[in-house]
């Protein structure tokens, strides 16, 4: 797996830092809201720029549709980008997109359904903002994959290029934004029409 390197991040290192509690972090987050935050698995702390208006338009369409399908078959729970998710490795990151299903939403607690939760989404969706290194976001597909995603897109729509990650099997690349990526068989039925993400 890849090292992620958050060249394009302000980065919080220290002890007082790294020695926050799973709770003291959540609260750093409510307090600071205005801005993207993610934690390492070595507990710094990324507090990440905000996303150009034109990314922002793309990963509102990938949720909008990632939604609209859960709602139609009644499957899983989707979640947008202000969702953390409290991974194994001790990170908490936020997709721009995700997914999981019922049972595994079901199984957290209210109170964990409230913070962090401590689950991996199935399916994650990353799309690229202009202040985003392409390799620094390939390096943290890997990290859903280790953590536990079945299934991941990282979306460059500058360059309309796709990437699709799967356990166990190496990165598929897709060029041209004129198709339809498929969720078989994480999530039956559903396709990401790429075409609504043109500019």
């Amino acid at each position: 797996m890849l090292p992620i390197e958050f060249e394009e991040a302000a980065i919080l290192r220290g002890s007082f830092v790294t020695g926050l509690s799973d709770d003291e972090f959540f609260r750093f987050c409510q307090e600071n809201d205005s801005v993207r935050v993610e934690r390492t698995a070595t507990h710094e702390i990324v507090i990440m720029p905000p996303a150009g208006n034109e990314s922002s338009r793309s990963s509102g369409s990938v949720y909008f549709q990632l939604a609209l399908w859960a709602q139609q078959t009644g499957s899983g729970y989707t979640f947008e980008s202000s969702a953390g998710f409290s991974l194994p490795d001790g990170s908490v990151l936020s997709p721009d997109a995700s997914w999981m299903n019922t049972s595994a939403w079901e199984s957290l607690t209210d109170e964990q359904r409230q913070k962090f939760s401590p689950v991996c989404p199935d399916f994650v969706v990353e799309v690229k903002s202009p202040s985003d290194r392409i390799k620094t976001l390939q390096a943290k597909m890997e990290q859903w994959l280790a953590n536990g995603a079945k299934l991941g897109f990282l979306l460059h729509v500058e360059a309309e290029t796709a990437y699709l990650y799967r356990p166990g099997q190496p990165v598929e690349i897709i060029q041209g934004f004129l198709t339809e990526l498929s969720g078989e068989p994480i999530l039956p039925g559903f396709r990401l029409n790429l075409r609504k993400l043109r500019k």
